[in-house]
């Protein structure tokens, strides 16, 4: 273990440092915003929570376009798991998205289930739109069932924390991305 913030010791090794994060995501802001510079309605930003949760406020903060913001909750890691169930749980989510163009946040595209699901609720609901915006996409030899508009890091196939991402919900608040193998796991 490496010493984290304030001390605390953290686990794994640093896979993308906390200033190529930042580098990263002010880059996406300018795709972002060149993306939606003509829409003269708000975007609905919509990050899927818990682990998205550091990448959207982040990326929001870098933008100056009209958005508004509404979180949901969505897993397909239950607990200590370290890969997909496959199954996706939806929290409740309460905004009108009728006839608006959406931008989903998540922290990383793995199967891309998670994503799948989260965009056919949202169409379904009446979404004009609905493109999607991922902090880390794994590579994988299965490519996901949905790729995302925007992707922040193209990463191998390993079990990752920090930066919002979490192992049994520890280790959101590494400011940088970690690989956590086996031997760190608790």
């Amino acid at each position: 273990m490496v010493a984290g913030v304030g001390g605390v010791s953290a686990p794994g090794r640093v896979l993308i440092d906390r200033r190529r994060i930042a580098g990263r995501v002010d880059a996406m802001a300018s795709e972002i915003e060149r993306e939606y510079k003509s829409c003269r309605d708000a975007v609905l930003f919509v990050p899927v929570l818990d682990g998205a949760l550091l990448f959207a406020a982040d990326l929001i903060r870098r933008l100056s376009l009209p958005l508004q913001l509404a979180g949901l909750a969505a897993s397909s890691y239950p607990g200590a798991a370290t890969t997909s169930t496959g199954q996706v749980e939806l929290g409740l989510f309460r905004v009108d998205v009728q006839g608006r163009r959406v931008l989903l946040l998540d922290d990383i595209l793995d199967t891309g289930q998670t994503l799948a699901t989260v965009k056919e609720a949202l169409r379904q609901r009446g979404a004009l739109e609905v493109r999607s915006a991922v902090l880390l996409r794994k590579q994988r030899e299965t490519p996901p069932v949905v790729e995302a508009d925007f992707v922040g890091f193209e990463v191998p196939d390993c079990f990752v924390i920090g930066y919002g991402l979490d192992h049994d919900g520890r280790y959101r608040e590494l400011p940088d991305v970690r690989v956590l193998d086996q031997d760190n796991m608790i």
